[in-house]
């Protein structure tokens, strides 16, 4: 599909972040510019822009001579990334619990209801969309846009690595557990626990990857 000159290479950002995003364009895959423009039926100009988005957003990596690779996420990325966003995160779940009125409260009462029947039913699709859902919610309500912003790039990186620690043993019931102490400290307007148990949460989301992936491991070698 033709894409039109409106702001164009952001179009085109947005489109080649969601292949990137939908493994269409899979991690360590090169970017043939010629082909890619090609398919796109733009010119290198707005192409080569959008390829700088990305780069900066951490999703491309640039190699001088070479060009544009999608950016692998490493075990070693994930160990430093999780201690960032747990902080970051954690801090938001402070403020929220200080600016949040009832009626937001409430809203995510119905959305934490949501999540635990998703758990019950064992809808793991379900419940990551939920769990996203949520997650969002508690950053908005921090209403800090620095926050909002370090934390939106950072998670770029890690849907990179395309996720699923809750397939870790009992890691569904943990998850939903973390969840509700963080909800819980946000209803008692208590922006310490409410910090502590969100930075808990994703703490424990890095353990679980990291036994999802000694797992997988274990399986290649038997």
């Amino acid at each position: 599909m033709r894409l039109v000159a409106n702001s164009l290479h952001h179009e085109v950002a947005a489109t080649l972040r969601e292949q990137i995003f939908a493994g269409t364009l899979a991690p360590g895959s090169f970017l043939d510019e010629g082909a890619l423009c090609q398919r796109l039926e733009i010119s290198r100009t707005p192409l080569r822009e959008a390829l700088k988005v990305l780069t900066a957003e951490g999703l491309l990596r640039h190699e001088p001579r070479r060009g544009c690779f999608v950016s692998e996420v490493t075990e070693r990325d994930l160990d430093e990334i999780f201690p960032v966003i747990a902080l970051l995160e954690g801090r938001c779940a402070f403020e929220a619990a200080r600016n949040a009125s009832d009626a937001e409260l409430r809203e995510l009462d119905v959305l934490h209801d949501k999540l635990a029947r998703h758990a019950k039913a064992r809808r793991i699709t379900d419940y990551y969309a939920t769990n996203h859902v949520i997650h969002e919610a508690i950053i908005t309500l921090a209403d800090n846009r620095w926050l909002a912003q370090v934390i939106g790039d950072l998670r770029k990186i890690l849907k990179l690595a395309r996720l699923q620690q809750l397939h870790a043993p009992g890691r569904l019931e943990q998850s939903l557990s973390e969840h509700l102490a963080v909800f819980a400290a946000l209803k008692a307007r208590d922006s310490a626990g409410a910090e502590a148990a969100m930075r808990t949460h994703l703490t424990r989301q890095r353990e679980a990857l990291r036994e999802v992936a000694q797992q997988q491991k274990l399986r290649l070698m038997s």
